[in-house]
Order: C-alpha cells, then sequence, then structure tokens
C-alpha cells in the first residue's frame, strides 16, 4: 500500500500553539476590553463579499483588486472575494441593514482577512486584524477618540514604547482636487527620472508616488509640493481641532506631510503608529478619514473615519504574556476516583474556578504537572479519600493539606 501523504499548509498560511497563540488571543482580549471602555459595538461581517464591494471601495487599479484578492466565481455564476479588509464589507452592511438609523455608530470588530502576497516577516496570505470605525461622524472629536483608543491599547499591550503617531492631513475636497493638479504637473516633469510603477500611478494615482519606496522616486517624491500650500481654512481648522484634541488628552504625535492615502474618497485625516522593531514594515496601526467611501458603493455621503492593525504583527511586539494558569489540579487515583474527579472538576468550573484533571501517570509526575500548570490547590482522591467522602485538598503554596468533603471542596477553597 502506497504511503500517504500529509498535505503541507498553504503557503502564507499559520498555525499557531503555545506562545504565539498565547500572544495572538492576548491582543484581541485587550482591543475588546479597551473597546469596551470607548462604547465601540461589537458587529461581524461576512468573510465573503461580492467582489463589487472590494473594486468600488479600493479602487480597480489599487495592488489590492488587481493582483491581491482571492476572487471566484461561485456556483451560482456571481463573482465573490474572501474579505482582504473590513472597512468596505461594514460599509456594506451600513448600507444594506439599516444600520443608518444608530448614528453615529461606533463598530469594532476583528477576524481573518485575506490577500495573495509574498509572504513575509509579519505578513501572511491569510492574516487577522482588530478594527475600528466611527460612522456618521463628521467631527474632528471623532478622529481623537479613535486616535485615543489606538493609543490606549497599544499603552495596555506594553508595546507603546518605540512606537510613534505619525499624522497628516489631505484636506477637503477642494484641497485635495488642487494639490493633486500641482503633483501631476510637477511629477511630469520628471517623467523620465520616474520609475515604470510611478510613471503607472501618475495618471490614476499620483498621490501614491508619495509613498513610492522605489530608490529612483524617493529625491524626486520628497521635493514634490507640499500639501499645506493647498490646504483650505475650513481643512486647515479641521485638522486643528484634531492635533488640539489629542493635545488634550495628552497623545504625542509627529507631523508626516508625506503620509497618504490613494483612493478620493478619503479627506482630513491619515494616520500610521510606526516602529522600527519589525523592520522594512514598520507600520503597526494605521487608519484614516474616509468620507467619500460610502457615497462611492451607492449611500448617500456620510462622514467615517477608522483604523485597523495586523493582530500578528502586534503580538510580535509583545513580551511573552504571562503563562496561563489554573486554580485547581485535581488529581484521581484509581477508576472509582477518576469518576468522582469528574464531578468534582466539573463543579469547580461552575463555581468559576479554572480547573484541570489530571488523566494519567504517577501521583508524583501529576503533582509535576499541577505544579507546571501554576495551580493554587491539588484535589487529591484516592480509594481511602472516597470511603470517607472526601478530598485531599492541598495548598500548593505553603504545603498545607486538609480533608475536605467532596461536595464542599469548592467552597473550601472560596473561603
Amino acid at each position: 500500500m502506497a504511503k500517504i501523504e500529509t498535505p503541507r499548509p498553504i503557503r502564507g498560511t499559520q498555525d499557531m500553539l503555545g506562545d504565539m497563540a498565547d500572544r495572538f488571543i492576548h491582543v484581541v482580549e485587550a482591543f475588546e476590553r479597551v473597546r469596551r471602555l470607548y462604547g465601540f459595538r461589537r458587529v461581524e461581517v461576512p468573510v465573503i463579499e461580492p467582489t463589487a464591494v472590494f473594486a468600488r471601495s479600493l479602487g480597480e487599479t489599487t495592488d489590492v483588486v488587481s493582483k491581491e484578492m482571492y476572487s471566484f466565481d461561485d456556483r451560482g455564476g456571481e463573482s465573490i472575494t474572501l474579505r482582504p479588509e473590513f472597512t468596505a464589507g461594514l460599509c456594506r452592511a451600513f448600507l444594506t441593514e439599516g444600520w443608518q438609523q444608530h448614528v453615529p455608530l461606533k463598530l469594532a470588530t476583528h477576524g481573518p482577512l485575506f490577500r495573495y502576497e509574498r509572504p513575509q516577516k509579519g505578513r501572511y496570505r491569510q492574516f487577522h486584524q482588530i478594527d475600528a470605525e466611527i460612522i456618521g461622524a463628521a467631527e474632528p472629536a471623532a478622529d481623537v477618540e479613535l486616535l485615543v483608543f489606538a493609543d490606549q491599547l497599544l499603552q495596555e499591550l506594553g508595546v507603546a514604547n518605540g512606537i510613534t503617531l505619525h499624522l497628516n492631513t489631505l484636506g477637503d475636497g477642494g484641497t485635495r482636487a488642487a494639490w493633486r493638479a500641482a503633483l501631476i504637473e510637477y511629477f511630469s516633469d520628471h517623467l523620465s527620472e520616474l520609475s515604470d510603477d510611478s510613471r503607472e500611478r501618475l495618471a490614476k494615482n499620483p498621490l501614491r508616488i508619495l509613498d513610492s519606496k522605489d530608490p529612483r522616486d524617493r529625491p524626486i517624491a520628497d521635493a514634490a509640493p507640499d500639501i499645506d500650500t493647498y490646504i483650505t481654512d475650513e481643512a486647515r481648522d479641521f485638522f486643528g481641532g484634531v492635533t488640539e484634541g489629542l493635545q488634550a488628552a495628552g497623545v504625542a504625535w509627529t507631523r508626516d506631510s508625506r503620509l497618504v492615502r490613494g483612493m478620493d474618497y478619503y479627506r482630513h485625516t491619515a494616520f500610521e503608529f510606526v516602529t522600527d522593531r519589525l523592520g522594512a514594515q514598520g507600520t503597526v496601526l494605521g487608519g484614516g478619514r474616509y468620507d467619500g467611501l460610502i457615497e462611492s458603493l451607492g449611500g448617500p455621503a456620510t462622514p467615517a473615519v477608522g483604523w485597523a492593525a495586523g493582530i500578528e504583527r502586534l503580538a510580535m511586539l509583545l513580551d511573552a504574556p504571562p503563562l496561563q494558569h489554573v486554580d485547581v489540579a485535581v488529581i484521581p487515583m484509581g477508576d472509582a476516583a477518576a469518576l468522582a474527579a469528574t464531578g468534582i472538576v466539573a463543579s469547580l468550573r461552575r463555581a468559576g474556578l479554572a480547573s484541570d484533571l489530571g488523566f494519567k501517570g504517577n501521583m508524583k509526575k501529576r503533582m509535576q504537572k499541577a505544579n507546571d500548570m501554576g495551580a493554587r490547590y491539588a484535589v487529591i482522591v484516592g480509594e481511602d479519600e472516597l470511603a470517607k467522602g472526601v478530598a485531599s485538598l492541598k495548598n500548593l503554596q505553603t504545603g498545607t493539606q486538609q480533608e475536605v468533603a467532596i461536595d464542599a471542596v469548592a467552597a473550601a477553597i472560596r473561603a
């Protein structure tokens, strides 16, 4: 009989157990805790969406749409895409589920996303993000709240040291149009010096040349016209409202006038939390205001702002989180004791005590496992204890031991 070959995982995916899984869930739990403090409502959206949701929101010419999306025709002939990001799906749900009645709507979610790109450190084809959005709020205070939320999350994760908030304004529609025209004129004068990618972007998305990583583009991009030359008074006041709010909240930031978002529906605030601890891929959390996106999906003009962060990337910055400890290790000796131990461990868990059952091994090995799990107590049940209707309760920190009625173990530990 031919040997069956075990399938390998798909490139760009990962299995997690132990330290990495602990770091991953630590990020998620911190996010859930902080989003409740800020009054963000948990929401779930589908992993699959009509391809048009992302083509309209991300733009047909972006690398994500043209090269990286996992798209396919389902059996009904509809083009379906595994979500490459959260915002478009949330905006689609806002329109199709009647969530307009709840504005301003503060949403938070997390889960897997999919992009077909070259896997590298902290970047996968199936990856995970946390995401926060405020839909229906046109005030700078909404931008401030999201930025303070992000800053507090990084502080609570213990990774804020060495991470800098880079902040920019993309202005309003008038600002952006004037700046875009000036950039097209400027880059056209340097067309022969630009990389092939930037030449292609010039006609479609000239702002993206500003954040090109190609060494040929950097001197030209660095000398390009600055947005501040074209910013309207209204846009300047909006940005001032954001920066004043951050100062009031005690959140430090640095201006980055080359920080851009290519799509036309982006307005006003753009931001990234950046570190040098992850190599070239330095952004750990980023976002901005996208007042024109919902309109591009067929809805009414609706202001919105949001951010997202890669869970794996944040997890890489964490110190090893504390090991998960159990309160009680239940150790049965003998078949009859094993049945009684099953009842004891169930009652302990119902009483809110994290408990584990030692299934096999001699007493020494089971006690060693209890210590390895960081258990505070061991509950030992053998034939002698069963005959008396008790269990031996051992405090593993002090070494003291006492006999307790089997139905009173939880109460004795709680006492």
